[in-house]
């Protein structure tokens, strides 16, 4: 790489230029869509104006050809096989294909395990599959309250399997992530999969915020299932996902979603393999869509590596930032940040900020009264007053009888921008209580 767009970058505000905020714009939630910088998302346009020239070579043979050079580069930052990876849309797309893969036994004792902060998404996805079996599985919900160390997340789930059991259920498959959405927090994933095994409970792990936030080794960390966003931490174009499936479960993804061209039927009833190529091959055309943005990820590491200086150097800043300013806001605001003693809920790139409001956090008394914005919920007037006044969005939500802020570090951010978040959210919250 060269020229000037592909110079080592110091972090902060002069990151900037790499991306396409609008002037005045802050953007303290990376971690709900991400932001592809401007180089990446010049390859994927290229890549579509080659398309638009020759629609028909270009769809069916030049992009299976690219489309195994970025597995090739996810395989090499995941060390997984290459034969393991294939791309998805998003995450969700990727557990919703994990368990709709699933055949549950008929005598409706199955179980799927998950912890009350799962994802919304594939939380319903739990309760639309223990709907739409007619009783097959059905879902056991983790309960904890948060401040937690990791030593008891991993006793109350291995509680919550013993639980099954006991009631005479089975335990199938565990849902966790690697860092969770709202609250943003890292749990103890590599020991709840270590668990996971040990038991004879399959595992998927939901890492939409995975690659790109934390170190991730698929080889040691052997998960049955593991899926992950490179359109949130590794900068590529909307929408791009790995999904990760070892051979030993691979005659088991018989479909994708939608199910395509290289869904390869079951000779007999009993036939449970397939060949070695029918995983890959079935995930390479699902349909007609813009899937360009799969294409973008041997750039998007490459770009990491020159104008950031790797992946070790991207985690420390930006878990320094959100630390060292979460607790700038939690001190402009009175309040705290949630995280444990041992600090490991907030190993990664966001922190989540205890809001000083009195509101409560459901029913009609959580509506907003007055302002632009009346009869909206707390969470609605915040976030859209401050699109409307502030020019930046800050994703508010209940939890646990309180309302949280969470703040995303990143490579164009420093301790400036949540100095002004502080003052900003009291502002906020303090024409909440006017």
């Amino acid at each position: 790489m060269a020229g000037s767009n592909y110079e080592l970058t110091p972090f902060g505000h002069s990151m900037k230029k790499h991306f396409s905020f609008k002037d005045g714009y802050r953007n303290l939630n990376h971690g709900s869509f991400g932001a592809s910088p401007k180089a990446i998302r010049a390859l994927a346009d290229e890549l579509r104006e080659e398309c638009e020239s020759t629609p028909c070579p270009f769809i069916k043979y030049e992009f299976p050809v690219l489309l195994n050079d970025s597995r090739a580069a996810a395989s090499k930052a995941l060390n997984s096989p290459l034969s393991d990876l294939v791309f998805v849309a998003n995450a969700t797309t990727g557990v919703n294909t994990v368990l709709r893969n699933i055949f549950w036994n008929s005598d409706g004792l199955d179980e799927i395990l998950y912890l009350d902060v799962i994802y919304g998404a594939c939380g319903k996805t739990v309760k639309y599959l223990c709907e739409s079996s007619e009783g097959k599985v059905h879902g056991r919900e983790i309960h904890l309250t948060y401040p937690i160390e990791d030593t008891a997340i991993i006793s109350e789930f291995q509680k919550a399997i013993g639980a099954s059991r006991k009631q005479g259920r089975r335990p199938r498959i565990a849902i966790f992530d690697t860092i969770t959405s709202n609250p943003a927090m890292r749990l103890p994933f590599e020991q709840l999969t270590a668990l996971c095994r040990a038991e004879g409970v399959l595992s998927l792990i939901d890492g939409a915020h995975g690659i790109g936030q934390i170190e991730l080794d698929l080889s040691s960390l052997d998960p049955d299932f593991f899926v992950s966003n490179c359109h949130k931490w590794i900068f590529t174009p909307r929408s791009c996902a790995i999904l990760y499936v070892p051979k030993r479960h691979q005659a088991m993804m018989r479909s994708t979603l939608p199910t395509s061209h290289g869904f390869v039927p079951r000779v007999s009833p009993s036939e449970t393999t397939e060949d070695e190529t029918s995983f890959v091959s079935n995930f390479e055309f699902v349909g007609t869509a813009d899937n360009l943005a799969f294409l973008t990820v041997a750039k998007a590491i490459r770009w990491r590596e020159t104008i950031c200086g790797g992946e070790r150097q991207i985690r420390d800043y930006c878990i320094g930032l959100a630390r060292k300013g979460g607790q700038r806001v939690a001190e402009i605001l009175g309040t705290s940040i949630l995280d444990n003693d041992a600090h490991t809920l907030t190993e990664c790139f966001m922190v989540n900020v205890l809001l000083p409001l009195d509101q409560p956090t459901s029913g009609a008394g959580s509506l907003v009264m007055n302002g632009d914005f009346a009869g909206a919920t707390v969470t609605d007037w915040m976030q859209k007053t401050m699109i409307k006044e502030f020019k930046t969005f800050m994703p508010v939500f209940p939890f646990q009888g309180s309302w949280w802020v969470r703040l995303s570090g990143q490579i164009y951010l420093e301790e400036s921008d949540f100095e002004w978040a502080g003052w900003t959210l009291k502002e906020l919250c303090e024409r909440l209580h006017n």
